[in-house]
């Protein structure tokens, strides 16, 4: 079950693969009200499954239904289909916020797990500097949420449902994919130049300790 937890939907993708599919062959109101339905159903299930609710998932619901209402009281899907712009948003914004801050949520999950483990990457690189990498993950992911969610704002807004629905369900894990190559060369070459950067200090101290003993 902790397992379903951590892989259940975060970002809802039933309300909006229902949406864009009523509202090729029913009005703007059913479509709308079918995906309002399925978030509660989608965050019922993850209350059964689960135990909890995400705040993550409780925030896209509440977006859900409050947005939901918006299209519904102006026939129109533009409010509906903004939720997963507003939800990067302020996923960007808290992420931001945090490293601000200097704190970081996924840094000390990631530093807890490599020290419980005894990972070997705490053999290549100390635990400070791997919480750094991880924080300044955390900071380029923010960059990555904000950039996604004002993306998915111009589509919500401009293009068609078809673009929206690609955006919001493959397009997210190119995006995310993209991303995590990017960051992992970016990690790989930090960790490189550490070691290298230690390297380089044994050398000068093994040189100064030398010297030391040549002039005695």
């Amino acid at each position: 079950m902790n397992n379903f937890s951590k892989n259940f939907f975060l970002i809802s993708f039933l309300p909006a693969l229902a949406y864009w599919y009523l509202e090729e062959h029913y009005p703007i109101k059913i479509a709308v009200t079918a995906g309002i339905i399925l978030s509660v159903v989608e965050i019922s299930l993850e209350k059964y499954f689960s135990k909890e609710v995400h705040t993550i998932s409780k925030f896209n619901f509440f977006l859900i239904i409050t947005l939901g209402a918006l299209s519904l009281f102006e026939n129109s899907g533009v409010w509906f289909k903004l939720t997963p712009a507003i939800t990067s948003v302020a996923i960007a914004i808290f992420f931001l916020y945090q490293f601000r801050i200097g704190k970081s949520v996924m840094g000390d999950i990631m530093i807890e797990m490599i020290k419980a483990k005894k990972h070997p990457l705490t053999q290549l690189a100390s635990i400070e500097v791997l919480r750094d990498c991880f924080r300044k993950m955390e900071r380029d992911m923010a960059y990555l949420c904000l950039f996604y969610g004002v993306f998915m704002m111009c589509i919500a807004l401009w293009a068609s449902s078809d673009k929206w629905i690609f955006f919001k369900t493959i397009g997210l894990y190119i995006f995310f994919a993209i991303f995590m190559i990017a960051e992992f060369v970016a990690f790989r070459f930090k960790i490189k130049r550490q070691q290298e950067k230690y390297l380089i200090d044994q050398y000068l101290r093994w040189q100064q300790q030398k010297k030391l003993k040549e002039k005695e």
